[in-house]
Formats: structure tokens, C-alpha cells, sequence
């Protein structure tokens, strides 16, 4: 999908391109993971993480951007906020983010229980393994067990 530049927001070369590392990502991006995909982009080595931070600050302080920490991480991640918002199954060992193909809050009926209490938004998250990572897992298990017979 295309986007357009926001409206209201100044457009700079920087900001452009983060605007563009965002809205092809396929997943959540750290702050480093966006200022690396801009240098490899660019090829321009005059860009400071703090230019990709204050970038982010804009179209977050503007509602384009969704700004979410993930369990057991340190560092947040940052999404382009979509026509349709996503969720993820997100591996603990190598902390891939898998989306899921749709909302599992359109199959729960959870307001009559809430006593008036208006939902405005939500965020899920799942945890687990991916296929990957429980393969290497059971091989490294099998590899171990060879080893000691």
C-alpha cells in the first residue's frame, strides 16, 4: 500500500525517511533497527539515532505512529498506524514478531461485563516459540542425547 505524506506534518529528508522505513516495515521496528534500515537506504552516514528519536517524536506526538514496549524488552518498538491495526505472536528466544492474520477481540463479546466501562483501544500480545526456534530447540536436544550415549 502507498502512503501520502501526512498533512500538518513539515516534511524533511529525514523524516521522509523514516516515513518510508515505517510504512514498508512489516513488523515493529526499534528505534536502531529504523536508524540502520535508513543508512542502508540512504548510504548517507551524516544521520544521528537522535534525528530518527525526534522524527518519531513527531508523527507519535501526531497520532501516525503506534509507540509500544513488548514484555521482556527494554526498548520500544514504533508501527506506522494502519487502516487495520495488528497484533502479534511474538517468539521469547529470538523475538521474531509474527502477525497474527486477524483480531481475536472481534470474536469476544466483553462489554456486557465491564459495568458502562467505554473501550477505546487494545493491545495483544502472544508468546511462545516460532516453528524456527522449537526446530533448533529439539535438534540441539537431540544433538545433546547423541553426545552422551
Amino acid at each position: 500500500m502507498e502512503y501520502q505524506w501526512p498533512v500538518g506534518i513539515k516534511r524533511t529528508r529525514q523524516r521522509e525517511d523514516v516515513f518510508r522505513v515505517l510504512t514498508e516495515a512489516e513488523e515493529p521496528l526499534t528505534a536502531m533497527e529504523i536508524f540502520r534500515r535508513v543508512i542502508a537506504n540512504t548510504q548517507d552516514s551524516n544521520y544521528a539515532i537522535s534525528t530518527i528519536y525526534r522524527s518519531l517524536a513527531v508523527f507519535e506526538e501526531n497520532h501516525l505512529v503506534e509507540k509500544t514496549t513488548l514484555m521482556g524488552e527494554d526498548m520500544a518498538v514504533y508501527e506506522w498506524k494502519r487502516e487495520h491495526h495488528k497484533h502479534y505472536a511474538i517468539c521469547l528466544n529470538c523475538r521474531r514478531k509474527i502477525p497474527l492474520s486477524e483480531c481475536p477481540m472481534h470474536d469476544l463479546d466483553i462489554c456486557s461485563d465491564m459495568d458502562g466501562f467505554q473501550i477505546t483501544g487494545h493491545k495483544i500480545e502472544l508468546y511462545g516459540y516460532c516453528k524456527e526456534c522449537q526446530k533448533r530447540e529439539c535438534q540441539k536436544k537431540n544433538d545433546e542425547g547423541i553426545r552422551r550415549h
